[in-house]
């Protein structure tokens, strides 16, 4: 996330940004459940545009 966000902005983005594909959590929340880093890698990157060299 510090590649495709800046780190300052991930760490903010991680905490309040909700995404629909975490069912409308957040990174840090759905990380806090347990949820695989992968998992919540992908579903960045479905609402975000991330380079492909960083997917």
């Amino acid at each position: 996330m510090n590649a495709h966000f800046g780190e300052t902005y991930a760490e903010s983005w991680a905490r309040d940004y909700v995404l629909a594909p975490l069912g409308g959590r957040t990174v840090v929340q759905a990380l806090a459940d347990g949820e695989n880093a992968k998992t919540v890698w992908r579903a960045v990157c479905q609402v975000e545009d991330v380079s492909s060299k960083l997917r």
